[in-house]
């Protein structure tokens, strides 16, 4: 869990960073910018309460982290923040320019800032916060004059709506630090720039990547395989989702062998699981543990895909939630038409 109600912004550099594909120019500032405590109690709050999702992610590079732009930059200012930020919020700052070469990104202030007093799983921790304003919104200023009122419009940043974040915190440095990612304009072809090209991240292999991955490992494996290799319906299918729904909810834990033996349960389909477990994560290029626990925000976030659902034709959608020997299919042969029977004791 992070959070950081009572953090302190105690550094920031301002600079200005155009699209170079574009032309347009990257602006450095010559120094810290001052902060007074009214501004960085406001500029805060901007920065940090966009960052919600319990979703982490760390610096990598194909050819070892010491490759990795940022993650050089990132080091340097936590072992030396005093004479380190201003020098390397520069490199950050042209790389940034560097890798803004599609048309559709937007030019912005660049706030790279230092945030101490931050908690994260337990620990307080420092933070460098990089965050990116590429969105101007119009503004009223009302005003009195004299003994009547006057409007002024300016464009100006909205303060509820952070445009592109990251917070790097300071942990697992060996691993790539732990990093949570903001960005909230990129869309199409242009949204990779942000976390592929700048940050260079990939998701932070923890209880969340875990649980989420393997709620998928478990949907694909019934809603794909199973129909495709044993032909099996939909009503076996919903039968397999809804015990492996009542196995994530009633489990702290997730283990392999457990969830087999009690879901699966036939001796054949368990190997198969077991296979198809590994084909996904060379698909995927992830390696997924057999035991770890589970992340309730990612069961949260995951609930919603191991619904039980039969859609027939485009005239009926069934949700099943358990009890498989109550539903019955069948073909009309007469009406060429399949069907499903189902039996219960009362309506609701």
């Amino acid at each position: 869990m992070m959070m950081c109600n009572d953090a302190i912004l105690e550094k920031m550099i301002l600079h200005k960073v155009g699209n170079k594909a574009n032309g347009e120019l990257l602006t450095l500032s010559q120094d810290q910018f001052i902060l007074n405590n009214d501004i960085a109690h406001i500029l805060l709050q901007y920065f940090v309460q966009s960052f919600k999702s319990p979703q982490y992610y760390v610096f990598s590079n194909d050819k070892g982290l010491d490759f990795n732009t940022m993650y050089a930059s990132v080091s340097k200012i936590f072992d030396n923040p005093k004479d380190e930020l201003y020098s390397q919020s520069v490199n950050i700052a042209q790389h940034l320019y560097d890798v803004s070469l599609h048309p559709n990104i937007k030019a912005g202030e660049l706030y790279i800032t230092y945030i101490t007093n931050c908690y994260l799983d337990g620990e307080i921790v420092d933070a460098i916060g990089i965050f990116k304003s590429e969105t101007k919104e119009t503004y009223l200023k009302v005003f009195s004059q004299g003994d009547n009122f006057n409007i002024e419009s300016d464009k100006g940043i909205n303060i509820n709506k952070l445009d592109k974040g990251c917070l790097i915190f300071n942990k697992e440095k060996e691993k790539g630090y732990v990093i949570s990612v903001v960005d909230n304009t990129s869309k199409g072809n242009e949204a990779v720039y942000w976390i592929d090209d700048f940050l260079s991240l990939s998701q932070r292999q923890d209880s969340f990547y875990n649980t989420e991955n393997m709620i998928n490992v478990c949907k694909t494996f019934v809603t794909d395989y199973l129909p495709k290799e044993y032909e099996m319906n939909k009503a076996d299918q919903a039968a397999i989702l809804n015990k492996t729904s009542e196995y994530f909810k009633e489990n702290k834990n997730f283990d392999t062998e457990s969830y087999a033996d009690k879901v699966i349960e036939d001796n054949e389909l368990k190997d198969k699981f077991k296979e198809y477990k590994g084909m996904y994560e060379n698909e995927y290029d992830m390696d997924l543990e057999d035991n770890f626990i589970l992340s309730e925000q990612a069961l949260k976030k995951a609930s919603r895909y191991l619904r039980s659902v039969i859609k027939l034709d485009k005239n009926f959608t069934i949700y099943i939630h358990g009890k498989r020997e109550r539903v019955e299919t069948g073909e009309d042969k007469e009406k060429g038409l399949h069907y499903y029977k189902f039996y219960y004791e009362k309506e609701q």
